[in-house]
């Protein structure tokens, strides 16, 4: 019997613990975070697509099925062995990922699989990630097992375990052994990994002080919470922020699949209305894809007025995205000023700073004619055009015990409103990527971790403007890519969330591409677009650009929905991309499908 089938009931666990008192710091361990949380009723709960509890796992049923596990792992493997494990969002990759830590063994959670297709494109990603890890194992759905044979064969030979064929393992009476403080705790892949993945190392010590400065003083968390999520636990929001914090705090939580999401974005609105859900996150395209399919809701299904936290993170903060959603559901009881948006990196474990609860976003508008000449956000003006003025939201301060600097191309501190390089340092930070020295190495500057980051303060707050490897540089300028991108996605006949912008230098001096996903039409459209595209390009950053139209569902996304530049980029030079097939002849593949 499988753990889906073991805690599979019909209705959601309890919002709250009756007798088991709040408690949200004094862990030192994930071990010691769940022994207490298992005293309460509270726990997980797995929604379907059609929005049905397909499973719970009460923290109490966690502990003993983790331990239970626990016990054969021991008798298989080594103390500090990794196993690579995919997450998928069920109740067998939390029971796994927990009992790895009561057996001192390192989970390296992997992407599922975003849609049909692309067999070898994921295959190839999760080699990467298994051979990267060094992992004595890998694991996962049964439905993956041909993909985790073949890349684990690919990657050395790591042996191969369904979730339910772990459940066969014989411990044979091994004892196992807990991590403890001064141990790791997981490798965390990021999401954006190309042909090197870097795995990020979590330690015990340094996760339970982000899980703590998350509950305590980024979201305030208190008896009554309830939080809802269809992020991807393979992302550190998804995992961190998600199955992590709300265990520590004893706080109950809804999964609803990413995929689900994608394909019924209300359901998660839905489910938040019915179980009265205070806390949420998401990156700004799961709010503008919501806002986009409000009109589809029926009336009186959504109600969003227990709402106290709708977080922002894992990407840019787009104010159009939060504006939409906000004049979408607003009628049915969102309060605007639950918006809350947040910085953060796998680097930092997952949060670096959060604003003040409960006020409103702010946005500052800013010159960007002025902005890339001088790389000062001066404010716009009455006399700024539109396509020459950008809003940038403000993230908050650094969270408690953690701080924030930013610094000029020469490490001097920079003034209020000069843009530079942002560096962090706390006690959540990793101290470096698994079995990369060199990248350790330049990730540091003394007790300073340098975020590859750009950004400013502003009234104490700090401002992100984009990655520092992203900045496209023209005749001395710097450019961001998000202004182009957003410029353009706003061009009739563009698909939204479908364009990249990035720069190339073949000799010639460097040089602009943009590549943007078009919509089924004739050439005379195509030709049209790119003109108009161009013209858009022009005006939004003064200089020209080379125009690429792809066909639909072409572009490259990370497993937690983000563009991927780098491997658009990649696809470009590769002359990947072609122009003349109509929309309906290109499938959407596995792993680069958009989230």
């Amino acid at each position: 019997m499988t753990v889906s089938q073991q805690t599979e009931q019909q209705t959601a666990l309890p919002i709250r613990n009756e007798a088991l008192p709040l408690k949200l710091s004094g862990f030192a361990t994930l071990c010691d975070a769940l022994d207490y949380a298992a005293q309460g009723e509270t726990g997980y709960t797995f929604f379907n697509l059609r929005g049905d509890v397909a499973a719970t796992l009460s923290y109490s049923a966690l502990r003993e099925r983790a331990l239970a596990l626990a016990a054969k792992l021991a008798g298989r493997f080594e103390r500090g062995d990794r196993l690579a494990v995919i997450a998928e969002t069920s109740p067998e990759f939390i029971v796994t990922f927990f009992a790895c830590q009561y057996a001192g063994l390192i989970p390296a959670p992997m992407p599922m699989p975003v849609n049909l297709g692309g067999k070898d494109g994921y295959i190839n990603q999760i080699r990467q990630m298994i051979a990267g890890a060094k992992a004595a194992a890998a694991i996962g759905p049964e439905t993956l097992r041909e993909f985790l044979d073949e890349a684990a064969d690919k990657a050395g030979g790591a042996a191969v375990y369904s979730f339910v064929g772990l459940d066969a393992l014989d411990g044979d009476g091994a004892e196992p052994q807990r991590f403890g403080p001064d141990d790791y705790c997981y490798i965390q892949y990021s999401s954006g990994s190309t042909s090197a993945p870097k795995g990020v190392i979590g330690m015990q010590r340094s996760v339970c002080a982000n899980l703590t400065a998350i509950a305590r003083h980024g979201m305030g968390l208190q008896p009554g919470d309830r939080a809802t999520s269809w992020l991807p636990l393979y992302h550190d929001m998804g995992l961190i922020g998600f199955v992590l914090t709300p265990m520590t705090a004893q706080v109950p939580v809804d999964f609803l699949a990413t995929s689900d999401f994608v394909r019924r974005p209300l359901l998660w609105l839905r489910i938040m209305t019915d179980l009265k859900t205070t806390i949420t996150y998401s990156p700004s395209f799961g709010y503008d894809l919501a806002a986009k399919r409000s009109g589809r809701a029926e009336p009186g299904a959504i109600d969003l007025s227990t709402l106290r936290v709708a977080g922002i993170g894992g990407d840019m903060v787009r104010p159009e995205a939060l504006n939409a959603f906000a004049d979408a559901f607003g009628p049915v009881g969102f309060n605007r000023n639950a918006f809350t948006p947040s910085y953060g990196m796998a680097e930092a474990t997952l949060a670096i700073s959060f604003p003040e609860l409960g006020a409103p976003v702010t946005v500052d508008e800013v010159d960007m004619r002025h902005y890339t000449r001088s790389g000062v956000a001066q404010p716009a003006s009455a006399l700024t055009s539109p396509e020459n003025t950008r809003g940038f939201v403000l993230c908050g301060r650094a969270l408690e015990g953690h701080e924030i600097i930013v610094r000029n191309e020469n490490g001097e501190l920079c003034d209020e409103r000069h843009v530079g390089r942002i560096f962090i340092k706390g006690p959540s930070l990793t101290p470096g990527y698994f079995s990369d020295a060199d990248a350790t190495n330049a990730m540091y500057d003394g007790e300073w971790l340098d975020t590859g980051d750009m950004g400013y303060f502003l009234n104490g707050q700090i401002v992100i403007t984009g990655r520092a490897k992203d900045l496209i540089i023209i005749n001395g300028r710097n450019i961001w890519p998000q202004d182009i991108e957003w410029a353009v996605e706003k061009v009739a006949g563009v698909r939204g969330g479908g364009v990249a912008a990035f720069s190339v230098d073949d000799g010639r001096g460097e040089r602009i591409v943009v590549v943007a996903e078009r919509r089924g039409m004739d050439a005379e459209a195509l030709a049209a677009l790119k003109r108009e595209i161009a013209s858009v390009v022009q005006n939004a950053v003064g200089a020209p650009a080379e125009i690429v139209l792809a066909r639909p569902h072409s572009m490259v996304m990370t497993s937690s929905g983000k563009l991927s530049r780098a491997k658009v980029k990649q696809k470009y030079q590769s002359g990947a991309f072609t122009e003349d097939a109509g929309e309906e002849e290109e499938p959407r593949p596995l792993a680069e499908a958009r989230v």
